[in-house]
């Protein structure tokens, strides 16, 4: 699968629970959408993801990648009920970062 850099580290960053990674994966004024709530710049999402992190040890299994719509199905697995659940991510991208990710 050729996913975008800056997408290969976000995965990479997720599989190491790594959560100040994640966030460097993104703008300074970067949104995130999940869970029907957002997360605003790049310090609130880093605490968005490291608490999933400790709460739920979340594992991303890249699937398939959409080029045209920058969209990324993955296998989502951990501690939470359901597991394992698939997920869409529907990034933007801006200058070799993630500007935006709606999970869905």
């Amino acid at each position: 699968m050729n996913l975008p850099d800056i997408i290969s580290k976000l995965v990479k960053a997720q599989t190491e629970f790594d959560s100040q990674a994640y966030a460097d994966c993104f703008t300074e004024n970067a949104v995130v959408l999940d869970e029907g709530k957002t997360h605003n710049g790049k310090k609130e999402i880093e605490n968005w993801i490291d608490k999933a992190n400790n709460e739920f040890k979340t594992v991303m299994k890249p699937l398939e990648y959409n080029e045209n719509e920058n969209i990324l199905s993955a296998e989502i697995s951990g501690t939470f009920p359901g597991s394992p659940v698939f997920l869409k991510y529907h990034f933007e991208l801006t200058d070799g970062y993630i500007q935006s990710l709606k999970i869905i």
